[in-house]
């Protein structure tokens, strides 16, 4: 176990390697499942803020989920995610592009500058999944088949998956937090 901060982070995220590989996997971790992404607290807030701004950069079938259901629900858990399109079905923010991989509308409407917020932290972070407790964070490294490809290419091009999710860890903990993470994992390569 590695521990930054309030952060414990599982071995498995400084042992493996990861880079998606869309062309393999067209983006399938945005159907599968039990239910859509999970979704903290202060983000249901963002997505009803930002639906104005992207619901023209998702599928019609999407928006008419999201005007039905609203921009998030609580799954069978009692979690909160985003909605999808029926069970075992895309997220309802998902689009298909020319090619038939799933891409995330929120993060078109991102790239297209309509929006500051680039997707869920969920989203950003996977295949790492946070579990948060009272005084900390545990990150874990969620194993799926659907990846089998991004752990091949992240293997044959030598990527660490903490390496490839720099920007998201940034992002969620901090550009300081992600300086001692790569201390600490690349520190005690060295030593």
């Amino acid at each position: 176990m590695i521990l930054v901060g309030d952060v414990v982070l599982s071995d498995d995220i400084k042992e493996n390697f990861f880079v998606c590989d869309l062309e393999a996997c067209k983006g399938a971790c945005c159907v599968e499942g039990d239910s859509g992404a999970p979704l903290e607290d202060e983000e249901t807030k963002i997505l009803e803020d930002i639906y104005p701004l992207v619901k023209d950069y998702i599928t019609a079938e999407g928006r008419a989920v999201i005007e039905a259901q609203g921009t998030w629900v609580i799954d069978a858990d009692g979690d909160k995610v985003t909605p999808t399109l029926g069970a075992n079905r895309e997220c309802a923010y998902a689009l298909y592009d020319e090619r038939g991989i799933l891409k995330c509308g929120i993060e078109q409407a991102y790239l297209a500058g309509k929006t500051s917020w680039k997707k869920p932290i969920s989203c950003h972070l996977y295949p790492i999944r946070v579990t948060k407790y009272d005084q900390y964070d545990a990150l874990n490294y969620n194993r799926w088949h659907i990846c089998d490809p991004a752990c091949q290419l992240g293997k044959s091009l030598q990527v660490p998956l903490y390496r490839f999710l720099k920007e998201a860890l940034v992002r969620k903990y901090g550009e300081a937090w992600y300086a001692e993470l790569v201390e600490d994992i690349e520190g005690s390569k060295k030593a």
